[in-house]
């Protein structure tokens, strides 16, 4: 009896100092875990970044098929500050784009998007870091010089975009008609399916030059600065990115990359270095 006693006393004994190197091995996994990936990533040094195709100067794919724009440089040189060389750059419509990085299809979104409350509700995101104007863009036979031309007119929007809720709200006697991107609505405004469309100021100034079609109306919008958009739970992240963020202003990165994309434009003066604030222009055109 006595021998069996010590013979279970032994197992539990065994079963005791197991279960405390297992509980000490996962212990070291987790911490080796997030000392290998401190920003919670889906792919650990590798950031990937849901964003559109077709939003110059933003974000546009060029010829290579390789995407660029003012966002993807100040994302990509942010993403370097924070130790992330490889950023992955994937085209998603914009109306899916939040919901993707929302359920861990991606790390960050980024588009020139306008943070809203309502987005908000789906998504985190870092400091603003652009602010500007919308664009009606219409032919001159139109004749839309103001907000009250547009009633009876069918105006392309992009879905989700900031401009379709702007015009939901404010274009009541508009009909509103969605695209998935801008490309496809200035396609319907050639071929006369629609008689406006409503999109970002930079934006537009590109399809201007590209076809007979005039900027019929811009309307200041500086309420919702773009911002990246991450995951709610992803605090570590946007933390990072915001003091990357905040050194590539202050260092005079973000000037730079916005004289390379918006030349003529002018300059907002809470993006630039603290001692080139005082008498700078205090407005900007983007979305």
């Amino acid at each position: 009896m006595k021998f069996r006693l010590g013979l279970r006393a032994l197992a539990a004994t065994t079963a005791l100092a197991l279960g405390a190197l297992s509980l000490t091995a996962c212990g070291s996994d987790s911490t080796e875990a997030a000392q290998d990936n401190p920003y919670n990533l889906i792919d650990p040094g590798t950031i990937r970044v849901a964003s559109i195709g077709d939003s110059k100067p933003y974000t546009f794919t060029n010829a290579e098929g390789q995407f660029t724009g003012f966002d993807v440089e100040l994302f990509t040189d942010v993403a370097h500050r924070i130790g992330i060389e490889n950023v992955l750059f994937t085209g998603q419509d914009f109306s899916a784009l939040l919901s993707a990085v929302a359920n861990g299809q991606f790390d960050v979104g980024v588009a020139a998007i306008g943070i809203t409350e309502e987005r908000q509700q789906t998504v985190a995101f870092s400091d603003g870091y652009l602010a500007g104007y919308l664009t009606v863009l219409a032919s001159s036979k139109k004749n839309i010089t103001s907000e009250q031309d547009l009633a009876g007119k069918r105006m392309g929007v992009v879905q989700g975009s900031l401009q379709e809720a702007y015009a939901v709200k404010n274009f009541t006697d508009t009909d509103i008609v969605r695209f998935p991107d801008n490309n496809t609505a200035v396609s319907g405004l050639n071929a006369g399916s629609i008689d406006a469309h409503f999109l970002d100021y930079e934006a537009a100034k590109d399809y201007t030059e590209q076809y007979e079609l005039e900027n019929a109306l811009d309307i200041p919008s500086f309420d919702a600065p773009a911002g990246f958009a991450i995951a709610p739970e992803n605090e570590a992240l946007r933390k990072a990115l915001n003091k990357a963020l905040a050194e590539a202003m202050e260092d005079g990165t973000w000037k730079k990359l916005y004289q390379k994309w918006f030349p003529g434009s002018p300059m907002p003066e809470q993006y630039l270095p603290k001692a080139e604030q005082n008498g700078a222009e205090s407005t900007s055109k983007d979305s």
